[in-house]
């Protein structure tokens, strides 16, 4: 007797289609290129998770830079007098008080000028 492998490949092929519906020309229509445009799709997706960490970090620093600057301190010298002063604060949270409470940054940065 032999097996009949009809409706698991139709329903394999329809979760590959499905998921690569916003895809152009034959990427969204043929099985095989679908399946392959899917495959590398979700290895760029992956990738850029990972990319997304290092853009905020970059997004943080350069927020950080442009305050000081004005404050006539460099980025490298404010982070390191920051140091000297055991004051641990991450650079998201010094980003963030830029945006949100920028008078407590001005008093931290005022501290730090004196060390």
């Amino acid at each position: 007797m032999r097996v009949k492998r009809g409706v698991v490949s139709h329903r394999k092929h329809k979760k590959v289609l499905k998921a690569v519906k916003g895809f152009r020309m034959t990427k969204r229509r043929l099985i095989k290129v679908a399946k392959e445009a899917y495959l590398h799709a979700g290895q760029y997706a992956y990738a850029g998770r990972r990319k997304k960490k290092s853009d905020m970090r970059k997004l943080w620093i350069h927020r950080i830079s442009n305050a000081v600057i004005r404050n006539n301190i460099s980025y490298s010298v404010f982070i390191n007098k920051l140091k000297k002063a055991k004051i641990n604060i991450n650079r998201k949270i010094l980003s963030d008080m830029i945006i949100s409470d920028s008078d407590t940054f001005q008093a931290l940065v005022d501290k730090v000028k004196n060390v």
